[in-house]
């Protein structure tokens, strides 16, 4: 057993990083200035989108973003049941009704071909969630959205460095929200982006960020700025910080070389699995793209093992490995049980998911000899707890 625990994450900050850092400290302007203005330029020349809001984190985001598109009392939107609480939350927070659609059994992905019977005059718009990093196949969610006038909103919260046919996450027709979680494939601390096409939105989503001041109402405080300034609507408190921005300049060069990382330990575990029963193992969408393995998400097959998930990550911690869960399908939380209830066996896949998924250690600073360590511990686990 190794002697020092290993977390399913850490993030990778190195020094250039801390320097950016203590550069914004020294020099007095630590809130919204010309870094998160920096990093929103680099970010969006990322990924290929004309317009993007730099935040507080993904989860506003995605309430400035609805609010923007004027959700009403009673719209609905299509989304995924496997999801963090946020995805679902903030459709009902600006009155709208989220409806769940089951998931892919093997990409844990929004099942496209489930979408068109849910879908009424009242829909909206419709939420995939890029799982674990494996982008959703979006072309046939664009010809749905042609087809009865919605907008696509991608929950790119993991998806940072995601391609699809050849194109980055963030630079197609939709509205993409991208989040900065220290447990994201690259981190600010907290954050998020909206990227977008649509320049109108990016500046409705601008104004609400702030108070509802315009867009670069931080040049207010600068040289050649004026204190002067207008409220243009009731806005909120979302900005992102100059601190935070000074870490996410210096992660985003690293992003490719951070997923070339995840992508190695991701494959050692799939061939090092391969051969055990009681794992069903991440799996491949069949068209082109790049995954981000912002996890590693595997099923435990607890109908084979006489623990059920939960004790197999106990199990696991006694051996100095840690695990996450991503994620209980978002109605098997109470809240969710009670005020968003679902028919029996409606969505059999997230259901099975949500009771056996769990996610092993994946991040950069991972070494090969702590991949060994995942595999066997989870292997003696599994060994001795067969029926």
């Amino acid at each position: 057993m190794r002697q020092e625990f290993l977390p399913f994450s850490t993030p990778t900050i190195g020094d250039d990083e801390i320097a950016e850092v203590v550069d914004s400290l020294k020099s007095g302007w630590i809130t919204t200035g010309p870094k998160v203005k920096r990093f929103e330029e680099e970010f969006k020349a990322y990924v290929g989108s004309p317009f993007a809001v730099p935040l507080s984190s993904a989860t506003a985001g995605l309430h400035l973003t609805l609010l923007a598109l004027k959700i009403q009392p009673g719209d609905e939107i299509i989304t995924t049941p496997m999801t963090f609480a946020s995805t679902v939350s903030m459709i009902i927070l600006c009155g709208g009704k989220p409806v769940l659609v089951d998931i892919e059994p093997g990409t844990l992905n929004l099942d496209i071909s489930k979408i068109r019977e849910k879908i009424t005059p009242r829909t909206r718009a419709i939420i995939p969630v890029h799982f674990a990093g494996q982008s959703c196949d979006m072309d046939p969610l664009f010809a749905l959205a042609r087809e009865f006038g919605l907008t696509i909103i991608e929950d790119a919260a993991h998806a940072a460095g995601t391609e699809y046919k050849g194109k980055r996450i963030g630079s197609l027709e939709t509205i993409s929200i991208f989040s900065f979680h220290p447990n994201k494939n690259i981190t600010t601390g907290e954050g998020g982006m909206v990227c977008t096409r649509d320049e109108s939105l990016a500046e409705e989503v601008s104004l609400l960020k702030f108070h509802g001041m315009s867009r670069e109402a931080w040049k207010r405080f600068a040289a050649s700025g004026t204190p002067n300034y207008d409220i243009m609507l009731p806005g909120y408190k979302y900005n992102m910080m100059d601190i935070q921005a000074a870490i996410g300049i210096h992660q985003l060069p690293k992003l490719d070389q951070f997923i070339a990382r995840r992508t190695a330990i991701a494959e050692y575990y799939n061939h090092a699995f391969a051969d055990v029963p009681e794992l069903a193992l991440p799996a491949y969408a069949p068209y082109e793209q790049r995954h981000a393995w912002h996890l590693y998400t595997p099923l435990v097959r607890i109908e084979q093992l006489r623990i059920d998930r939960d004790q197999f990550m106990n199990e696991l911690k006694k051996l100095n490995i840690g695990s996450g869960l991503h994620y209980k399908a978002i109605h098997h939380h109470a809240w969710y049980r009670e005020n968003l209830p679902q028919e029996a066996a409606s969505l059999p896949n997230a259901d099975y998911a949500s009771d056996r998924i769990l996610s092993l250690p994946l991040f950069p600073k991972m070494g090969d000899d702590d991949a060994r360590d995942v595999v066997e511990a989870v292997k003696t686990v599994i060994a001795g707890n067969r029926k």
